[in-house]
């Protein structure tokens, strides 16, 4: 099954954007908690019910830079459930840089939604004539 060329480009648009915001996403999924590697990876993808996936060399890559900028603290978890495991948690650096990109792109949303005027299609849709 062959996709037309606006839906593929819909998809690479879509994959292109969310790229950009990769930081910001780990960060998130670290909030709540020490996740190792591919639970992050996990905790991505059934956010989002299986409609997005982060691939696990970029996530790698993404977990180095966040570790080598203090975002994020890398440790080796102990044997004790399997094989070893580094963990990840978030400092309170990343969690500030968390909500300041969290709060970057309401307003960017906020005025792409204003520039597209999504919102008075939305009302429309509720609110027919």
């Amino acid at each position: 099954m062959t996709q037309s060329p606006a839906a593929s480009s819909d998809d690479a648009f879509a994959a292109d954007l969310l790229r950009g915001h990769t930081d910001t996403i780990v960060l998130g999924a670290l909030r709540s908690g020490d996740r190792y590697g591919f639970e992050i990876y996990k905790t991505i993808r059934d956010a989002t019910g299986g409609d997005h996936e982060i691939k696990e060399a970029t996530l790698y890559a993404t977990y180095r830079r966040l570790v080598r900028d203090g975002l994020v603290e890398a440790y080796w978890g102990d044997e004790s459930q399997g094989g070893r495991r580094k963990y990840y948690r978030i400092t309170d650096a990343g969690r500030a840089v968390y909500r300041s990109n969290v709060a970057a792109w309401v307003a960017t949303r906020d005025v792409i939604d204003a520039l597209l005027d999504t919102r008075a299609d939305t009302h429309r849709k509720a609110h027919p004539r």
